[in-house]
């Protein structure tokens, strides 16, 4: 079987400037990996190339063994969920939450007059159940709260049984009970052995779910490391990344990090 992902020496230049800087990567389809990275490194751009959103200055980029530049993209993205909180701008206020992981079926944001069989509605029911939105289902997306529109922006990208899960900051403004629930849905589903290859953008490692696997540290557009998660995350990679001294430690497969003093 083909990997999830593979970079090979890909650049993404843009006004002169590499905001990818020659990064070769590879995902395999039971990885669960995090980027991490101060702002600007290069950690969305990234997303976007694995999204089939974006093609490479130069180099290779091949998503679900297919080739960008070579092979038909809407056909790659089917196959593919992505939750972000731009995509969260694009769901109308006034969908309900069931149609808002529903239309996912028919990749297209807003009801309209698509025709959905029983099959579609039990499964996203059942994705609702997954994700504890069930009880919220006929509410309005903009009635909820941050964790239950990222729950939802989450629910809606697994609809599909994609074959790729990329999720761009999906802890990112919640409070701390809403993110430690987000966590502990995201540790579950990691862990399972059904679950497609996942890519998680954060800022920070008390965001990383326990059964994460491997880690991406970047800085300007290039890897500082790369690997496993036990072996990489290390206070010394933590701190050439992010350019100051850092303290790390780990508890239970969470991480914290501060400032070394």
């Amino acid at each position: 079987m083909s990997s999830a992902l593979e970079f090979t020496d890909v650049v993404v230049r843009r006004e002169g400037r590499n905001i990818i800087d020659h990064v070769s990567w590879t995902v395999e389809a039971d990885q669960r990996w995090v980027i991490l990275g101060p702002n600007g490194a290069g950690k969305t751009t990234l997303l976007q190339l694995a999204d089939t959103l974006m093609h490479p200055t130069s180099g290779t980029v091949s998503v679900l063994g297919e080739t960008l530049g070579r092979t038909d993209v809407f056909e790659v993205r089917p196959r593919i969920g992505f939750a972000s909180s731009a995509m969260a701008k694009r769901i109308p206020r006034d969908e309900t939450v069931i149609d808002s992981v529903l239309t996912a079926a028919y990749s297209v944001l807003g009801r309209w007059n698509e025709e959905y069989e029983g099959i579609d509605e039990r499964r996203a029911l059942r994705v609702l159940a997954d994700w504890r939105l069930e009880h919220l289902a006929e509410r309005t997306f903009g009635t909820l709260s941050d964790g239950e529109q990222k729950r939802v922006q989450i629910a809606r990208a697994v609809m599909t049984d994609p074959e790729l899960l990329l999720l761009d900051e999906p802890t990112a403004s919640l409070d701390l009970g809403s993110r430690e629930e987000l966590l502990s849905l995201l540790s579950g589903y990691a862990s399972s052995p059904t679950t497609p290859a996942m890519v998680m953008v954060t800022h920070h490692v008390e965001e990383i779910p326990v059964g994460f696997t491997h880690v991406m540290l970047i800085r300007e557009g290039g890897i500082v490391a790369a690997g496993p998660i036990d072996e990489t995350l290390t206070a010394a990679n933590l701190g050439e990344a992010f350019g100051m001294p850092i303290s790390l430690s780990a508890e239970g497969g969470r991480f914290a990090a501060r400032a070394a003093s």
